[in-house]
């Protein structure tokens, strides 16, 4: 594959110096089009009859020309005062075909080759051909599926046209032989390692199939190790390196993560920063944080949490608290909460989407939060509430969009989703003394919507 694509990349980035006397273009002439307009060629030429024309001029004209991505040869030439222009069109796309692949569908492959410029009828650059290639083959990379080979193969055919044939052997997934957390002094090996999604194989692997390296599962897996010491006061932990090895058949993998887990910091005091707008014992009452704890960031990021919404029942919709630690030497940490309410935020419409058979007479009753008044967290979510007790919805969702071009508005969006609200039921029986005895019931409880 390699050795056919090294005379095409040569052959495009190759231009054809032109050693001639200046002279004054009369006439152009072009030789070679099959595909291509003369059009598309003279509107990407830069020199016109009535020009100069010197080899400096030819050079960059042949430049501009290779630049459109339709000719694998371009040659510039003079007939007397006529400029000659011979092309040699790359071929275009007949088919594609793929084989061999079963993790990734066809037709996802197909719309990748297209987004790259290789679909049928469009221009063939085997530039683009090995990139996609590669691309694709750190994709299944990615999966974890390192024996991946994939082989593009080119075929001519009549009229300057080429097929692709794409054979994909997409391999097995790598297993996880081995699992090593290195630097680790203060917790054991095996209660790092029960963090972790990745698993190495055992008995349950080929039901659960989580013995298979993903790269994104082992960055979901880092970030739960990391939590896991930063909610126990190991401030300053830190993942060094991780290291993941290939067996040379490619059908292993050994993890090792490193870690540095530094000093446990306990909470020295806890601050309160910024404008509060509501009263500053509510807020010191919402604080989880307390001086003497072990310092825990889940915790203090519940508490930034609590604290927003307290102000969003005030209106501050757009409120953002965020807690700083700052690590003193001592082996302790002071907290301070930022708060920054913003501007109170008001509503401008509430609006519902999905109820076809209930009227909206019906949901807006429900409603505590009105419009024109201050958008409350609390009023908001107590109107959802009641619209599932209603019965009627099977879900109840709710956005709180900002008004374009305000600050200070918001629209109350409640999307529900409608469940069945009658039922039909039937009976047969028989009674020796009635006979047959037939019966049935239909019950509405949204009649009227």
């Amino acid at each position: 594959m390699k050795r056919l694509l090294l005379p095409a990349v040569l052959a495009a980035l190759m231009i054809t110096e032109v050693h001639a006397e200046s002279f004054t273009i009369s006439d152009i002439r072009v030789t070679g089009l099959q595909r291509v307009s003369a059009g598309s060629v003279f509107g990407a030429l830069p020199l016109n009859v009535g020009g100069q024309a010197d080899d400096r001029s030819l050079v960059e004209a042949t430049r501009e020309l290779f630049k459109t991505g339709f000719f694998q040869d371009i040659q510039l030439g003079r007939d007397g005062d006529v400029l000659v222009v011979t092309v040699v069109e790359r071929p275009s796309i007949s088919s594609i075909e793929i084989d061999g692949n079963k993790a990734i569908s066809s037709e996802d492959l197909l719309k990748g080759l297209n987004q790259s410029g290789l679909a049928e009828g469009e221009i063939f650059q085997r530039a683009t051909l090995e990139g996609v290639r590669n691309e694709l083959q750190r994709h299944y990379v990615a999966q974890g599926r390192y024996s991946a080979e994939i082989e593009a193969e080119v075929i001519p055919q009549p009229r300057n046209r080429v097929a692709l044939k794409i054979n994909i052997n997409e391999g097995s997934v790598a297993a996880i032989q081995h699992i090593n957390v290195v630097g680790n002094s203060v917790f054991s090996d095996e209660d790092l390692i029960d963090l972790f999604e990745l698993k190495t194989t055992n008995w349950l692997s080929f039901f659960k199939n989580d013995d298979k390296y993903a790269r994104e599962k082992l960055s979901g897996d880092l970030e739960r190790l990391r939590s896991y010491y930063l909610d126990r006061g190991y401030i300053n932990m830190d993942i060094s390196s991780t290291q993941v090895s290939i067996t040379p058949d490619k059908k292993h993998v050994y993890v090792t993560v490193n870690v540095d887990e530094g000093e446990k910091y306990t909470v020295r005091e806890v601050k309160l920063s910024g404008e509060l707008k509501v009263p500053e014992e509510e807020v010191r009452a919402l604080l989880l944080v307390q001086e003497g704890q072990v310092f825990s960031r889940k915790v203090m990021t519940t508490t930034s949490e609590l604290i927003t919404r307290r102000l969003g029942n005030e209106g501050y919709t757009f409120a953002n608290v965020n807690g700083v630690p700052e690590a003193k030497d001592d082996g302790t940490v002071s907290i301070t909460f930022v708060v920054d309410p913003g501007k109170r935020a008001y509503v401008n419409r509430i609006n519902f989407r999905g109820n076809t058979k209930s009227e909206d007479e019906v949901l807006r009753r429900e409603m505590r939060q009105m419009e024109g008044g201050w958008a409350s967290t609390y009023l908001i979510d107590q109107s959802k509430t009641r619209l599932e007790r209603l019965g009627y919805f099977k879900e109840v969702n709710v956005e709180t969009p900002q008004v374009p071009g305000t600050d200070d508005q918001v629209d109350v969006n409640y999307s529900v989703e409608e469940q069945a609200s009658g039922s039909i039921t039937a009976s047969v029986g028989f009674a020796q003394n009635a006979g047959l005895i037939l019966g049935g019931s239909i019950t509405q409880n949204n009649f009227l919507g």
